[in-house]
């Protein structure tokens, strides 16, 4: 899904973290050893039960942007506009966030709540979050402690080459969308069921992970509609129609980080019960539930007897 050119990105909602550097003080998960097992383990989001109760640091300031990413900042001040994004997955991730942030802010308040935009800390190699270290060993997640997300640079070229999904804008904008779920269920007072449950095919865990997926199914829906300030004046949208390309990157990167496809590669065979994020199949079907209804209502995973 392609940004319209003249859409200006030029806004501050993600910032970049530290360049390089060992990884220190993993406090997200654990047990599993290897960048790309870790990566496989927590990929799209953690269980707030996996949350430190006293983070080392002290937390971090909403906004602040961590130091040593020269490089990253230099990239991300370049991204202005549609077109910047369509060319950089950086400029992408940029251009994603500004619009999924701009959805609910104009969504929640139709369900009597109120949307506080989240900030994206886009970084190479590891920075600090509030919830411990980022890096490229954990892959993508937000962060309830300071109600950021964080991104690594190289993570789409991972999730290409090592997990097999399509490269495709849409496949990139569902992350981003994804974890921008979550900031939704953190805002919904939702984050907590995860803990009842952490593990299993129809555990909170999952719950909310597969919700995760239909919320980002729900702005894919509403994304061709959301406008932005113009570079030429006036308003346009974020971004063009749909193609059945599109659709299909996205369903892509959902079944490539089901529980089910992640073990069957790394084990060889299939454990429901310590599932943490759904199957293939159930992540493909709960954004495309989500997108084809454009209804947050429709992505009630917590009430049904079944989610797979």
């Amino acid at each position: 899904m392609s940004f319209n050119d003249d859409v200006n990105i030029g806004g501050s909602q993600v910032g970049s973290g530290g360049g390089g550097g060992a990884p220190g003080g993993m406090v997200v998960g654990g047990g599993i050893g290897g960048i790309i097992l870790l990566v496989i383990a927590l990929i799209f989001g953690i269980n707030p039960s996996d949350l430190p109760t006293n983070p080392g640091g002290g937390g971090s300031d909403q906004g602040q942007v961590q130091p040593g990413g020269t490089e990253q900042d230099s990239e991300l001040a370049n991204c202005k506009t549609g077109a910047d994004a369509n060319k950089s997955d950086a400029c992408r991730v940029k251009a994603t966030v500004l619009a999924v942030n701009t959805f609910w802010s104009q969504e929640l308040p139709k369900y009597k709540r109120e949307y506080t935009p989240a900030k994206t800390i886009l970084y190479n190699g590891s920075t600090q979050s509030a919830c411990g270290t980022a890096s490229n060993q954990v892959g993508p997640f937000y962060c309830p402690l300071d109600k950021q997300v964080y991104i690594d640079a190289s993570f789409f070229q991972i999730l290409t080459d090592q997990f097999g999904s399509s490269s495709g804008p849409l496949a990139q904008e569902y992350v981003v969308a994804h974890e921008y779920g979550h900031h939704v269920q953190d805002l919904l007072g939702l984050l907590d069921e995860a803990q009842k449950d952490p593990k299993g095919e129809q555990s909170g865990g999952v719950r909310i992970e597969l919700m995760a997926d239909c919320l980002a199914g729900v702005w894919a829906n509403h994304a061709t509609e959301t406008k932005g300030e113009s570079t030429k004046g006036g308003e346009v949208a974020f971004l063009k129609p749909l193609t059945d390309q599109d659709i299909k990157d996205a369903l892509s990167a959902a079944s490539s980080v089901g529980d089910d496809r992640i073990q069957e590669k790394t084990q060889g065979r299939v454990s429901p019960e310590s599932w943490t994020h759904g199957s293939a199949a159930a992540r493909q079907k709960w954004f495309t539930t989500g997108y084809k209804t454009g209804d947050l209502n429709q992505c009630d995973t917590l009430s049904p007897d079944t989610v797979e």
